[in-house]
């Protein structure tokens, strides 16, 4: 590991954009000026939010980190190639956003060397604030945070979700849902793949699977849950990225009734 970054001085300035970020957030939030647009199909949408938060968090990495590069979700690589990488969802959850409901998110990762070794994912509607660095557990607001101890399917409160072009592609994860259904105590859709890892990281949700995520969508999150105790299990290759979250019963169960 590269030690010229104190990522204990880094992570105080990551999570001031976070909450900048949380502002710009909220001041459009259930406004009519949100200029809503779709991207990939009519279900992937962008609104005035998404592209200002972003353009926002690329100019602070580049007067702070100016050999850094950056991937965000709405504008794609910046800097070209370095050992240190910025992954960046300027507004994950924007169906959730533009249609008035609150759970969205900002996600804010760093890597080195494809590693990554510092997340942070805030909530602005909540006020709720999730940080890792690698290594050094995983907070909510500054309190520690662990994952759920359950290690039965029966008494657990799983989370997912569903890729974009799930009227498309039959493999859209709903013969997963049919299949773990029955043997859960319930499931939840928070619709923000950032949101459901730190639940899952702060042990509101039991556990979590999705397919077809984007780096940006669980580069924060994933490393969050690590740092409190959980596994991440990539478990597809040929669906984006395809994982699962929770504690290792728990993923290792989850394993066995999804494909």
């Amino acid at each position: 590991m590269n030690q010229e970054l104190n990522l204990e001085q880094v992570l105080p300035l990551v999570t001031e954009w976070a909450k900048e970020v949380g502002k710009l957030h909220l001041a459009y939030f259930r406004g009519n000026n949100l200029d809503i647009r779709t991207k990939s199909n009519v279900y992937d949408v962008v609104t005035r939010a998404d592209k200002e938060a972003e353009a926002f968090l690329i100019r602070e990495i580049g007067k702070n980190f100016p050999d850094h590069a950056v991937l965000g979700e709405e504008s794609g690589e910046h800097a070209g190639e370095a050992d240190y990488r910025w992954v960046i969802d300027p507004l994950d959850g924007t169906n959730n956003f533009s249609q008035g409901l609150p759970v969205f998110t900002v996600s804010i990762g760093l890597q080195y060397r494809g590693e990554t070794l510092l997340g942070v994912v805030y909530a602005p509607y909540f006020d709720e604030l999730y940080t890792a660095i690698r290594g050094k557990g995983a907070f909510l607001n500054a309190r520690p945070i662990r994952v759920s101890g359950k290690t039965d399917l029966e008494h657990s409160v799983l989370g997912t979700g569903f890729p974009y072009d799930k009227d498309v592609n039959p493999d859209n994860n709903a013969s997963n849902l049919a299949a773990i259904l029955p043997h859960l105590r319930g499931i939840r859709r928070m619709g923000s793949a950032a949101y459901d890892l730190c639940c899952t990281a702060a042990g509101w949700l039991d556990g979590y699977w999705e397919l077809a995520l984007s780096p940006w969508d669980m580069c924060a999150g994933a490393l969050i849950v690590e740092e409190a105790g959980g596994r991440i299990e990539f478990f597809r290759e040929n669906r984006g990225i395809s994982l699962i979250a929770g504690n290792a019963d728990i993923v290792s169960k989850i394993r066995e009734k999804i494909n």
